[in-house]
């Protein structure tokens, strides 16, 4: 393929490593409980990227179509369409596997399929004259609809992005937060014990500071009785 400065190289290089990114982390999921927050936030971040795949795959089909015809061999051209196909295949197999439902077809999304009929209708009764002004028309109008497919394509994408910041932001808040609840479980759990510790020293120092005093007491009395006996 063309060299990596070329813009539809470089959207399909970041395509291409967002795929293999969903492709680990449907792998990874297998090793995680079959249910759970853990398993739930993974799925999540899988449904994500595959959401921004699909915006990335739009805007790859966009570029493509915007190549001017002399600028690649026929050869290179097929090239790029074989490879996008490839990556199509791939994003629809996953939004499948995930709920993900934005892959729709291209054509529909343009409106060709229900223009086909009209279309044929036109050329019926036009010279080769008429049939070349019918031709820029229609080329003006599918330009037109990319152009507004494109402005679609980029606000969902920043929409995307936004959202996956937002939700990997509270993701770490959540993370955060259940590290400090375990922290601080930990903490209340060594106080309770130490406290534990203290209350039976408590106990037992009271214990025996009861059996000293009934000692000396006893000592006392003892005294007293034993100087009433030498001195009476």
């Amino acid at each position: 393929m063309a060299s990596s400065s070329d813009p539809w190289m470089k959207e399909y290089t970041e395509a291409s490593k967002l795929v293999d990114d969903i492709s680990s982390m449907i792998a990874d999921r297998s090793s995680l409980p079959q249910s759970g927050p853990e398993i739930m936030r993974h799925t999540s971040a899988i449904r994500r990227k595959i959401t921004i795949l699909g915006t990335r795959l739009d805007s790859l089909v966009t570029l493509l179509s915007r190549i001017p015809p002399k600028s690649l061999t026929d050869k290179e051209m097929h090239k790029r369409q074989d490879a996008l196909s490839n990556l199509k295949s791939k994003a629809k197999q996953m939004g499948t596997s995930f709920n993900v439902s934005n892959f729709a077809n291209r054509e529909d999304l343009l409106g060709q399929s229900k223009k086909a009929a009209d279309d044929m209708s036109r050329v019926a009764g036009l010279d080769n004259q008429g049939i070349v002004g019918l031709q820029r028309q229609v080329m003006r109008e599918q330009d037109e609809g990319l152009e507004r497919l494109e402005e679609t394509v980029l606000s969902t994408k920043h929409i995307a992005l936004a959202v996956n910041e937002e939700l990997t932001l509270h993701t770490r808040l959540i993370d955060d937060l259940e590290d400090h609840v375990d922290v601080t479980n930990s903490r209340l759990q060594r106080v309770q014990k130490r406290l534990a510790i203290l209350n039976k020293r408590a106990k037992g120092g009271c214990s025996c500071m009861c059996l000293m005093l009934s000692v000396a007491a006893i000592v006392l009395l003892a005294v007293i009785v034993w100087l009433l006996i030498k001195y009476l």
